[in-house]
């Protein structure tokens, strides 16, 4: 009896539920099965249309019955093909075969737009009708029908009806059978367990034996992980909508990474403090990278760890080497990382800057590499990861590693804390895999970077060429549809993370209005009000295409005489690395050319190029981009280069032209700039000329699109985009700890 009682209670609705849906799944796969019948006569009609056209056309011009009548039937060998007729232009059936419906007339067919087909039924069944215009050197001369009998349909819808008929019986036999035999065995104990679940009772707290039966708990746990993940992606919101600010980041990190540590590691620090006059002054550094970050710490409010290489810095930190910044409003820590001046020429001037940094850039100089370097690189490396260890204040804080000068911290990180989540980004190119086969320690930094759980460069090309170099030089496991490296029983995701700056520009707040600007940039130099103005900022790295850039001013003042006298180059060129060699002589490259420049076209009270190797604080630079006509970024080769967004981003009065080298990240993005080849010497001072006679139409038009790319796609959104996939990955780590907990097997 309880059986039978069971049987009632679960089968009976079981056979009802398959039982609609076999009512309203069997009229649907007849529908779709027409349609699919009615696509394949279609394609067939229109490809012996196509085929019977120009015969037929000859046969009607020699008005020959017979042989138009033979022809018929010697194309109705097509077994579905039923019959055939012919139509004039008065919608007379002038030809037909045998077979052909009496009950179709031409008027019938009179709707039909050429070329078109219809379903219809007659007296002797349902027909697909297809009518085709016939043409004979451009005189129409009728209408071809072409009759498909669809009978054969009607036997296979029959047919199919059954098979589905007889699927939903075989499934309800099957499913009513287990479902007893489950029900028989377990019946109290699913119920309550059932019924609290789909409640949704205690999925979202700890579980204990008694609030399940023990079928039901490693379904229940994988619900309520299923339940918690849902809920956190609920929360994570689709990037596109937010509005990227540093309230909508802080939002992240409350949200989606609540309670987490936010540590990040760079070389370089946000702020120095060093000796001036007796006195102690904060300087920050002319540095694309910390005018990236510096907005996103102040937004995370974690600590910075990096080389502390101001002459005061020692003075200003606690005896934890911690400093609090910035100076008027602060936000976070600095932690400060001592090297001594061989360490430092070891590690930074030697290996990072004489080896990495001309191996990445495709700009002609030669890597240097010393084993007494990359021994210094490694301490150095080590020394840094020692001092994230110690700030570290859980066993999974988030860790953001920064460029080219650490790319062995990441491993280092992930052997002492291998639960932190450690997102690398690689600031500069990454070469193809050839290239980088020249690093005698290649393997060694490899290994290092895929410490990483997410690696990030600015574009996909460095994506690949990074994979490329992993599949060339190490023994691991590569997914390139998801851009994946499993190494060491670790996975890392390579994503393209294109950089940006902080919208609006913090060094805005008090500019004065873009004519106020105009006007001292011009009485700085000693120019005229009405003198064009063409802007350079950078630091002084042969990798910038400064050079090529004051070539293509003196090509401009050769082929447009005209601009003499009339437009200046100013180049801001912040000093760097002067230690090295390469770097001394570029410098002397740069002023003798500029020299060289002006001796020829200079004249009283007039210089083509003024030249100004010195650092410049950001509100100076700033109102330079709002003082200039246009803004020259030339680099020969560059990850992004922020300096093209910095100008956009400073233009308000969305007036102004950016001239941008394609070899730059950048190029890809602003593509409403006036993009260059920067090696093309008269391309680039056609673009010059170009750019300073652009109407100021045209002007707004391209700034405007710039600036709204770049006010979506900001540095908050660079950030964001990285700590959500982080969030994501830590989530899915922390359901599938649950998931291979031993009780889920039991």
């Amino acid at each position: 009896m309880r059986l039978l009682r069971l049987s009632f209670r679960f089968v009976f609705p079981l056979v009802l539920v398959l039982a609609v849906i076999a009512y309203g799944v069997i009229p649907l796969v007849d529908s779709l099965e027409l349609k699919w019948f009615v696509r394949d006569l279609d394609m067939r009609s229109e490809l012996m249309v196509n085929t019977m056209e120009g015969p037929l056309a000859d046969l009607l011009v020699s008005d020959s019955k017979d042989k138009i009548v033979a022809y018929f039937t010697r194309i109705l060998k097509d077994e579905r093909l039923y019959a055939l007729g012919f139509c004039d232009l008065d919608h007379r059936l002038l030809y037909e075969t045998q077979a052909y419906p009496q009950d179709l007339t031409c008027k019938h067919t009179f709707d039909l737009a050429s070329n078109s087909s219809t379903v219809r039924s007659f007296s002797s069944g349902p027909f697909h009708i297809t009518s085709a215009g016939i043409e004979s050197n451009g005189r129409r001369l009728g209408r071809l029908l072409l009759i498909h009998n669809m009978s054969f349909i009607q036997q296979r819808s029959s047919d199919t009806k059954r098979y589905v008929f007889y699927l939903f019986a075989g499934l309800t036999a099957v499913i009513s059978l287990v479902t007893v035999l489950v029900a028989h065995f377990s019946w109290k104990a699913w119920v309550a367990g059932v019924r609290a679940i789909v409640k949704g009772e205690r999925l979202l707290t700890p579980l204990t034996h008694e609030q399940h039966a023990p079928e039901l708990r490693p379904l229940a746990k994988d619900l309520r992980s299923l339940v918690q993940a849902l809920e956190a992606d609920r929360r994570m919101r689709d990037e596109s909508q937010i509005s990227w600010t540093p309230a909508s980041l802080k939002t992240i990190l409350h949200e989606q990474l609540a309670g987490d540590q936010v540590l990040i590691v760079s070389n370089r620090q946000p702020y120095a403090h060093n000796w001036k006059d007796g006195n102690i002054v904060v300087q920050v550094p002319a540095s694309g990278l910390v005018s990236a970050l510096e907005p996103v710490m102040r937004a995370c409010s974690g600590i910075w760890v990096a080389h502390g290489n101001g002459s005061a810095d020692r003075e200003v930190v606690d005896g934890r080497d911690h400093v609090r910044v910035p100076p008027s409003h602060p936000s976070y820590e600095i932690r400060r990382v001592w090297l001594a001046a061989e360490e430092e020429a070891g590690y930074y001037y030697g290996f990072a800057n004489e080896g990495l940094w001309p191996l990445c850039h495709i700009a002609h100089v030669r890597p240097t590499f010393r084993s007494s370097d990359w021994k210094h690189y490694v301490a150095i490396n080590e020394r840094f990861s020692r001092a994230v260890y110690e700030e570290a204040m859980t066993e999974n804080p988030v860790v953001l590693v920064q460029d080219y000068h650490l790319a062995l911290v990441p491993k280092l990180i992930r052997d002492k804390l291998p639960s932190a989540t450690i997102i690398m980004f690689w600031h500069i190119p990454w070469p193809n895999a050839e290239s980088f086969g020249i690093c005698p320690w290649r393997e060694e930094i490899l290994e290092g970077l895929l410490g990483s759980s997410i690696l990030g460069f600015h574009t996909r090309v460095h994506c690949n060429n990074f994979i490329d170099s992993i599949d060339r030089l190490l023994e691991a496991r590569i997914d390139r549809n998801s851009s994946t490296v499993s190494y060491g029983g670790k996975m890392t995701a390579v994503n393209p993370y294109p950089i940006s700056i902080e919208w609006p520009l913090q060094w805005l707040h008090d500019q004065r209005p873009v004519p106020e600007c105009r006007t001292k940039l011009r009485e700085a130099y000693g120019m005229p009000p009405d003198r064009l103005v063409g802007l350079g900022v950078e630091r002084l790295d042969y990798t910038k295409g400064i050079l090529e850039r004051f070539m293509a001013v003196e090509r401009l003042l050769e082929l447009q005489p005209e601009w003499i006298g009339r437009f200046t180059f100013v180049q801001i060129a912040a000093p760097s690395r002067s230690t090295i060699e390469q770097y001394h002589h570029f410098t002397g490259q740069v002023s003798a050319l500029a020299e060289q420049i002006n001796k020829r076209f200079g004249r009283d009270g007039y210089e083509p190029i003024c030249l100004r190797i010195q650092h410049h604080e950001p509100t100076q630079v700033h109102e330079c981009y709002r003082g200039a006509d246009l803004c020259v970024v030339s680099s020969l080769h560059d990850g992004m280069n922020l300096v093209a967004k910095e100008f956009v981003g400073a233009r308000d009065d969305e007036q102004g032209v950016l001239i941008l080298s394609q070899f730059t990240g950048a190029a890809r993005e602003l593509t409403e700039a006036l993009v260059i080849n920067p090696y093309d010497i008269d391309q680039f001072a056609a673009a010059l000329h170009l750019g300073l006679t652009m109407p100021k139409v045209e002007q707004r038009a391209r700034m405007q699109s710039m600036r709204g790319l770049i006010q979506e796609f900001n540095v908050y959104r660079w950030a964001g985009r990285m700590l959500i996939d982080a969030a994501r990955m830590r989530q899915k780590e922390r359901v599938m700890k649950h998931v291979r907990r031993p009780s889920l097997l039991n």
